[in-house]
């Protein structure tokens, strides 16, 4: 009997061989903050490359976003329009103007680069109007292309009324939102190079016989007054900030949208509803928490192998499963190896296939935090067995299965011969019959 068990242990280990195993392994927890002590009311830490979260306070929380706004309305002018464009302004962009200005006057002439620049770094309120204009025509025909275009980057809870965040009960959005916003601008070259400087000059016009100097209100790029953190007096300046847009009204008071690089690490920061030089305290905080207590790690890549995949009715029995995309992201320093991997294939696999259909995916958790997931592809196009195919691989499995049932008849009979040639050999020699 226990050679019948090691020959069915083998037999079940042979049809067993391919059952595909999802990897897992320890965690650790990634919600587990120290809470930074803010003033601004929300906020909200995300890494600019993939849109992982790694702080939040009210992120959701709909508010005033006051010279914030600019974001949008810079990112709608560089994809709409030409900056060489000449732009010749009209009574309603000073009509409308209230705020901060670079005093254009009715039938001035600016590229519409010129222009980009006083909106994002001067923060002009009537370049924004007359940015608007021309890319749209009027003001309210660019609001919708905003509400629109904050729509499809998932800023769901966010509503334009006007391009430069001037105070209106209805103009709102949230931290989020305007994370998934400067995420997406700083994607863009042209906004990028503008949004890291504090200042620009625009030059003699046909209505201004002197230049204008602009210079940027966002300290974080550039100012050495001081602020106290953690006890420690400090400049404002932040090593690493390249952008991206401060914004101040007295509904919305002090908010600030920043970006930081250091290392392989690019984060966003955003802030809303603080006060007076609290804003920096509070973009330093953020940052500081991002770049001392997290670390980019690559924990799978492109094109990465992952197993080989039964497909059902193909002329192939099997395709190898790939990673169509790599999967990167921020984890607590020293916790890389924690991440787990649950591998999922999908049941219904069947042909036809086309190279890079996805097969199943990989999710990838931290202390039971969703982290992410990426899709495993096939590397192959399998088309449908043809049924003479099928008639012969049914025959084929089924002379297996009467070859292994013969082989485990004859291996018992043979057992149960030897066992009895054994007792009578045993019964001629100690019973009645003596040997002569």
């Amino acid at each position: 009997m226990k050679r019948l068990k090691k020959i069915a242990a083998i037999l079940i280990l042979i049809c067993t061989l391919n059952i595909p195993l999802a990897a897992y392994s320890d965690t650790a927890n990634t919600n587990s903050h120290q809470e930074l002590d803010l003033v601004g009311e929300s906020a909200i830490l995300i890494d600019r490359d993939t849109g992982q979260v790694l702080y939040e306070k009210n992120p959701h929380k709909q508010l005033f976003p006051a010279s914030t706004t600019k974001i949008m309305t810079g990112i709608l002018a560089i994809e709409k329009g030409n900056l060489s464009d000449t732009v010749t302004i009209d009574e309603e962009v000073i009509k409308e103007v209230d705020g901060s200005h670079i005093a254009l006057e009715p039938g001035e002439q600016l590229t519409l680069e010129e222009l980009l620049n006083a909106l994002l770094i001067e923060s002009a309120n009537d370049a924004a109007v007359a940015i608007a204009i021309h890319i749209s025509g009027t003001v309210e025909n660019f609001v919708e292309l905003m509400n629109e275009k904050a729509r499809d980057l998932g800023a769901l809870n966010t509503h334009f009324t006007n391009p430069n965040g001037l105070p209106s009960n209805e103009h709102v959005t949230t931290a989020y939102d305007l994370s998934l916003m400067a995420k997406y601008a700083m994607k863009n070259k042209v906004f990028k190079d503008i949004v890291k400087n504090y200042t620009y000059t625009i030059p003699i016009t046909n209505k201004k016989d002197e230049e204008r100097c602009l210079f940027s209100s966002n300290r974080l790029l550039y100012s050495n007054k001081k602020i106290e953190i953690n006890e420690k007096v400090i400049p404002i300046k932040y090593d690493g900030v390249d952008g991206v847009k401060s914004g101040y009204t007295g509904a919305a008071k002090q908010c600030l949208v920043s970006s930081a690089t250091k290392n392989n690490q690019r984060l966003i920061a955003v802030v809303l509803k603080s006060e007076g030089r609290y804003i920096y305290t509070d973009s330093h905080k953020l940052l500081n928490y991002g770049f001392d207590n997290f670390e980019k790690a690559t924990i799978s890549f492109e094109n990465e192998f992952i197993d080989n995949i039964p497909i059902k009715k193909g002329t192939t029995p099997f395709v190898a499963g790939i990673l169509k995309d790599g999967f990167i992201t921020n984890v607590p320093k020293g916790k890389e190896n924690r991440v787990q991997k649950k591998i999922t294939i999908f049941e219904d696999n069947t042909v036809p296939i086309k190279q890079g259909d996805s097969l199943g995916k990989i999710e990838y958790y931290l202390n039971d935090k969703k982290l992410g997931q990426a899709d495993i592809v096939s590397t192959l196009t399998v088309e449908k067995m043809p049924l003479k195919n099928i008639i012969l691989s049914f025959l084929g499995k089924i002379w297996w299965i009467i070859l292994i049932t013969i082989f485990i008849l004859l291996t018992i009979k043979y057992i149960f011969y030897k066992k009895k040639s054994k007792r009578g050999k045993e019964k001629y020699i100690y019973g009645n019959v003596k040997p002569r």
